[in-house]
C-alpha cells in the first residue's frame, strides 16, 4: 500500500471516530500532496508522485512544526504549542523511525574513516554517500555538524 493510501485509510478513520484534531491534520497532509500532484503533472519534469516525493514532503511538513513547537516554548503559548506538537506526532508516524544521535555519530565516523575523508573539504563527498545510504533514517540538520566537527579533530 502506498503512503498516500495509508494517509488516505488514517483520514476515514479518523473521520469515523471524530477525532478534530486529527481530521484536521490529515486534511492538511492530503492537501499539500494534492499540490504536489498538480505540481509534478505540470511543468517539463511531468511525473507521478510517489511515495519518495510523499516523503520530501512530510520530513518539510516536520521541519515546519519543529520551528513552531520551539518559537512557541519560547513564547509560553502552550495552547498553540499543543496543536503543533499534536500534529508533529502524527506526521512523525508515517516516516521511518530517525536515528539517534549516538547512532547517527557512529554511522557518520564510520562513512568518513571509509572514504578516507581527512578535511572538511570532503564534507560532499560524506554527505552525498551518507544521503545515499540513510536518506530516511538520519536527521541531515543534525549531521552536517557532526561531520564538520568529526572532520576538523
Amino acid at each position: 500500500m502506498s503512503l498516500k493510501q495509508t494517509i488516505e485509510n488514517e483520514y476515514k478513520n479518523a473521520l469515523k471516530s471524530k477525532d478534530k484534531n486529527k481530521i484536521s491534520t490529515y486534511r492538511l497532509i492530503l492537501s499539500s500532496i494534492k499540490d504536489l500532484d498538480i505540481v509534478n503533472r505540470s511543468g517539463p519534469n511531468k511525473k507521478d508522485t510517489d511515495d519518495e516525493d510523499i516523503k520530501k514532503l512530510l520530513k518539510k511538513m516536520l521541519k515546519q512544526r519543529a520551528e513552531s513547537i520551539e518559537i512557541y516554548k519560547n513564547n509560553n503559548r502552550s495552547d498553540l504549542l499543543e496543536v503543533e506538537q499534536n500534529e508533529y506526532d502524527i506526521l512523525t508516524g508515517f516516516l521511518p523511525k530517525q536515528l539517534g544521535e549516538d547512532e547517527t555519530k557512529k554511522i557518520c565516523s564510520d562513512i568518513i574513516s571509509k572514504l578516507g575523508a581527512s578535511s572538511i573539504k570532503d564534507m560532499g563527498k560524506v554527505m552525498g554517500e551518507l544521503k545515499k545510504t540513510y536518506a530516511d533514517e538520519i536527521d541531515f540538520a543534525k549531521a552536517g555538524p557532526m561531520i564538520k566537527d568529526l572532520l576538523n579533530k
